[in-house]
């Protein structure tokens, strides 16, 4: 008899969080690979975010101020391991939020 999923647990990922300095700064990677995730530029600055999965970073959108942007990426995403570096004026921080599906091992098996 075959057993397939049940249920999936999406859970939340520790949040990925960086002021802003003036110079380019570090905002995160990330842990595992996002479903949701909510990208906001909590500053009073508009800051330009880069994204690096593996070929060196590429400047990806520029932020205005206190701009957010939810990703609901439940087909297309950013790949576990991907680093976000922000630069804007001192004067805020940046962060990533986001959820990732948690498969309970041993419940699919396929016929």
């Amino acid at each position: 008899m075959a057993e397939f999923i049940l249920y999936q647990q999406m859970l939340p990922a520790p949040e990925l969080i960086a002021a802003m300095t003036g110079a380019p700064a570090t905002i995160g990677t990330l842990l595992f690979t996002p479903v949701k995730l909510i990208l906001d530029n909590q500053s009073t600055a508009p800051v330009v975010l880069s994204v690096n999965v593996g070929g060196g970073p590429i400047q990806w959108k520029t932020f205005s101020a206190g701009e957010c942007l939810v990703l609901d990426d439940d087909l297309y995403t950013f790949p576990r391991g991907t680093i976000f570096t922000g630069n804007g004026a001192a004067s805020g921080n940046f962060s990533i939020s986001y959820t990732y599906i948690n498969y309970p091992t041993g419940v699919v098996n396929y016929p």
